[in-house]
């Protein structure tokens, strides 16, 4: 019976090819989506899952309160997590450590080499379970002068992760430090450095970490397996009470934490709460992995049942042969699921050959997982989900026919099979023009973003690290710097112009604050020349400037500062910052300083020559080439001792929107793969549609109709169709993509031509797709068709 059953199904195959070869393409391509889509959301799932104490790994949140503000973050105090552990028997583990990615130079013999890293407690490798290939948990970093490296770092200095050991290595041109561990990143870990150096060391070097008022490291606890983590939760939440001197009516502080393996995919605030991130991304695509499967599914249904007639004679047969309809719908159900099996081995064939441009475009290192069982129960499972999906509705309609009509031949196809046909078309394109307008607006948010107006000029802006000799002979090496080709300014500056993370401060003090005030404001060091190399508008005093010596102790505010204290003439007053006092010299425009998901914060920029670690270059338009090779020679000649490196501040900026330019590549993808199993159906359709209409069309060529009269005749149920389709898409994608939006502050427009091109464009590939058959249809001979019966 099985063999009989296979014999039919492939005999109807054969026949029909052009249907057959629509249904296995149009659901290998949503299977292929759903795979790909599958993979990715997998990878993201297991970043920071290879954490043996993840179940106990708590990362630590601050949420402040300031007069009528609030802030939240992973930013703390950076001597929280040594004094957590100190006073809490819960913590078995602690540390502080920076996530700044900082890119240092180290020297070994004649080897120098830049690498980035960070800073971190001696408990970090206890916390986190980086393979160590060489040193042990405890002592790597046990002392001031304790560091761990990377496998590529040590390959790279000594050869080999086992003659690291034990070695001196040059840091900075100022320190030495002993390689007490080598240590391995996995590629599913959301932390990377190269290198690791004691916290210790970090403090010696920066004051500002010792004050509990200041806040930037992030700290990561470990609690014992006894330990009830709400009500640790609990008890932590004022912890910082006796500790932070700004406690009082209005500002106050508080502490949190989330499990550490669920910053990544939920490292968002929303409302000052823990809520969204990446995860959205996650929600966001297997909804798409869904539709897109769901729209190969209802191809088939439609084609399936359009072609119903075609075998009603071999149904109305089966059934006086004593065939049960269950048996009918276990074979036409058995069609679909094999149907969708080669489906899956196309896919599976098209997955393995997409799969490293895929890889390139999400930035992973994906393989398919072959040699996994999950991964062919997973495939076993889509086979049989898209077959039942796809075959149930064919396999109950079509077993439902009355063999006495079909065998007299009286048998029409009824309204409500057309009426269920017409409901899935436009099912399928309402969740086409769901993925067009979506894939527009994310595109036009992400080109709002690239050229949006950051209120400075980031073009033609290089940042270098200032280290080593630079330090001390920056005076001079900028006044040379300056007169070099293709060269227009330079100045210090304490941070990247475009970055993720601030320092901030609410130790700040001016003429009329309240003793309950405590704002928090961010801070930044430049020297002389900041405005004039970033051109920034100013908007009330100057820059700072050699001509006035005690600018040294000055300061500049942006408007949002001053619009923060509340000051109406802030020119000439004074203002204390971390215990300095000084004179506000200038206010500038508002500008960016961070990314657009963020609202401009209060900003103070004060002078300081030895705050800085970058040296900010303008260069002369169009001689990019020329001002790099004066930097190298420049850099070169004062500080031998370190290789050149350098960074365009553009470009960095465009790294902050990583996240979304793959969003966008994607939903490019994936929408135009929509649309593409959309049109294979409304293909399979239309064909039909004019086979069954055949001797109508010659008819009407008969009486007179001309070819752009049977083209609209034919073409407007489609269009009627994908129009009513493109109306339920348009409120459902305005709602979607408004609350994808409103996780920027800085946010496109939804306009209205957004709708008017994707509606054009659905008008167009409609009219694209159907036009082959039809136009074909209306050009046949009409008196071959009426003579054939």
């Amino acid at each position: 019976m099985i063999l009989n059953y296979l014999k039919v199904i492939l005999r109807n195959l054969w026949r029909n090819p052009t249907f057959s070869a629509i249904n296995i393409l149009g659901l290998s391509l949503g299977i292929t989506c759903s795979l790909l889509i599958l993979l990715w959301i997998k990878d993201e799932r297991s970043i920071d899952s290879f954490h043996s104490n993840k179940n106990t790994l708590y990362s630590i949140i601050q949420r402040t309160y300031a007069d009528d503000k609030m802030g939240i973050g992973y930013e703390t105090p950076g001597l929280l997590g040594e004094e957590m552990k100190k006073t809490f028997p819960e913590i078995k583990y602690a540390a502080s450590y920076s996530t700044w990615d900082n890119l240092n130079t180290f020297r070994v013999g004649d080897k120098i080499i830049k690498a980035t890293g960070e800073y971190a407690s001696e408990d970090f490798f206890h916390l986190f379970s980086f393979p160590l290939l060489q040193g042990d948990a405890t002592t790597a970093l046990s002392t001031i002068n304790s560091i761990s490296i990377s496998k590529t770092l040590a390959s790279s200095l000594f050869q080999s992760p086992e003659n690291a050991i034990g070695k001196s290595i040059r840091f900075e041109n100022k320190e030495n430090f002993t390689v007490s561990a080598v240590f391995e990143i996995p590629s599913n870990s959301s932390l990377h450095f190269d290198y690791l150096i004691n916290w210790n060391y970090f403090k010696r070097e920066n004051d500002w970490v010792k004050d509990w008022n200041n806040v930037s490291p992030h700290t990561t606890i470990q609690l014992r397996k006894d330990a009830n983590p709400a009500q640790f939760r609990t008890r932590i939440k004022n912890f910082l009470d006796n500790l932070n001197t700004r406690q009082s009516a209005g500002y106050h502080a508080e502490l949190d934490m989330q499990r550490f393996d669920e910053t990544y995919l939920n490292g968002a605030f929303k409302n000052h709460q823990i809520g969204g991130g990446r995860i959205e991304y996650l929600w966001l695509f297997s909804l798409i992995a869904i539709f897109i499967l769901l729209i190969a599914c209802v191809n088939f249904m439609n084609l399936t049942t359009a072609r119903s007639l075609q075998r009603a004679k071999e149904i109305g047969i089966r059934k006086t042969s004593g065939a049960q309809k269950s048996a009918l719908i276990l074979q036409f159900i058995g069609e679909a699921i094999l149907f969708a099996t080669l489906a899956v081995i196309l896919s599976v064939c098209i997955v393995a050959i997409v799969l490293p441009n895929f890889n390139s475009i999400t930035g992973k290192q994906m393989q398919l997982p072959i040699g996994t069982p999950t991964f062919w129960l997973t495939l076993t499972a889509i086979t049989i989900t898209t077959g039942l999906i796809s075959g149930s509705y064919p396999a109950f309609f079509l077993s439902s026919f009355n063999p006495v009509k079909v065998l007299k031949g009286s048998l029409r196809p009824g309204g409500g099979t057309s009426r269920l046909r017409k409901g899935l078309v436009i099912f399928q394109f309402t969740l086409s023009s769901l993925l067009i307008i979506g894939t527009i607006i994310v595109s036009k948010q992400i080109r709002f973003v690239q050229a949006a107006n950051l209120g400075f000029d980031r073009e033609n802006l290089i940042a270098i690290p200032l280290e080593g000799a630079l330090t001390n002979n920056y005076s001079a090496f900028k006044q040379q710097l300056t007169q070099m080709p293709g060269i227009r300014q330079a100045t210090e500056i304490s941070q990247s112009p475009v970055q993720t993370e601030n320092y901030w401060i609410n130790d700040i003090r001016w003429e009329g604050k309240t003793p309950q005030t405590h704002p928090t404001f961010a801070i930044m060091y430049s020297e002389y020349d900041l405005a004039k190399t970033m051109r920034l508008q100013i908007k009330e005093g100057r820059d700072f400037s050699k001509n006035f010596p005690t600018d040294t102790t000055g300061y500049m505010l942006n408007e949002s500062a001053v619009a923060r204290m509340g000051i109406s003439n802030p020119i000439g007053q004074s203002l204390t910052c971390l215990g300095k006092k000084g004179p506000i010299i200038g206010v500038v425009k508002d500008f960016h300083f961070n990314s657009l998901h963020h609202p401009i914060a209060p900003l103070v920029i004060a002078y300081g020559v030895s705050e800085g670690n970058s040296i900010l270059v303008r260069t002369v338009a169009g001689q990019r080439a020329r001002a790099i090779a004066s930097l190298e020679k420049t850099c070169k000649a004062f500080n031998p001792q370190f290789p050149f490196s350098y960074q365009f501040t553009d470009e960095a900026y465009q790294r902050l929107y990583s996240n979304e330019e793959v969003v966008g590549r994607l939903s490019h993808i994936f929408a135009t793969l929509a649309i593409a199993i959309s049109c294979l159906g409304l293909l399979g359709l239309s064909a039909y549609t004019v086979e069954q209409r055949g001797k109508e069309i010659a008819m009407r060529k008969v009486l007179g109709a001309s070819l752009a009269q049977l083209f609209f005749l034919l073409s407007r149920d489609f269009l009627r169709l994908v129009l009513l389709a493109f109306a339920i898409a348009v409120p459902l994608s305005w709602w979607m993509m408004t609350r994808w939006l409103d996780d920027y502050a800085y946010r496109t427009p939804i306009s209205g031509w957004i709708f008017a091109a994707a509606g054009a464009l659905s008008i167009l590939v409609t009219i694209t797709t159907v036009s082959f058959h039809i136009i074909k249809a209306a050009l046949a001979s009409p008196i071959k068709r009426l003579s054939s019966g």
